[in-house]
């Protein structure tokens, strides 16, 4: 027997979507909250959840206590405690714990992160374990951030005066 707070989609293509417990699968949602949230091969646009386990899911925004993807895109992923396993996403901010597994990640920010033959531009944190290949270290990031600031101020000059 299904409780009314536990709400199970498959094949859909829905606004907002809302439950105590919410499983989807192959659909397309604009926007999930919930407390536990777990997505199979959907795309959805906004995620908000306390737990959140997307497997071969696409998401822009991912807000969570406890996220998980596994074969997974995320633009943005903003959590607690974030397990990217095989997975892509641009920017990832964990306020503490961070695990990545063979993954791709553009920003990586977190307290304390572990990782597994895993590439990244650019990675922030207090304690960095494991196997990772990085663009940019802390100071080439400095170096980078000056050049880019004399070119922004150099054009800023040159429009000024026109």
């Amino acid at each position: 027997m299904k409780n009314k707070k536990e709400k199970e989609l498959e094949h859909s293509d829905i606004e907002f979507l809302e439950g105590e417990f919410v499983n989807v699968r192959q659909s397309t949602i604009r926007s999930v909250e919930g407390g536990h949230v777990e997505l199979q091969q959907v795309g959805a646009l906004s995620i908000d959840g306390e737990k959140i386990e997307v497997t071969q899911g696409a998401s822009g925004i991912l807000r969570g206590n406890d996220v998980t993807l596994n074969q997974s895109i995320s633009a943005i992923t903003a959590t607690e405690n974030v397990s990217v396993n095989f997975s892509f996403t641009p920017v990832t901010v964990s306020r503490k714990d961070a695990s990545v597994n063979r993954s791709a990640v553009g920003l990586l920010a977190a307290r304390k992160i572990k990782t597994d033959s895993s590439s990244a531009f650019l990675v922030i944190g207090n304690t960095i374990e494991g196997n990772i290949t990085t663009l940019l270290d802390w100071k080439s990031a400095a170096a980078l951030g000056a050049v880019m600031g004399g070119i922004w101020g150099f054009f800023s000059l040159l429009l000024k005066r026109r």
